[in-house]
């Protein structure tokens, strides 16, 4: 388990993502899985690294 998130994760969590996270969150999401960025979903949620 790497712990990295997959476009089939965030499409299956899609509304809890937007609900608990916004908008925004979700958009990161998509953008970082269809880039191929090896980032984990608290990264890309509590902006830990700098893109």
């Amino acid at each position: 388990m790497r712990g990295m998130i997959t476009l089939w994760d965030v499409l299956a969590n899609l509304g809890l993502v937007r609900r608990e996270f916004g908008a925004g969150c979700v958009v990161r999401c998509v953008l970082a899985t269809l880039l191929r960025r090896r980032t984990t979903f608290l990264e890309i949620a509590l902006r830990l690294k700098d893109s």
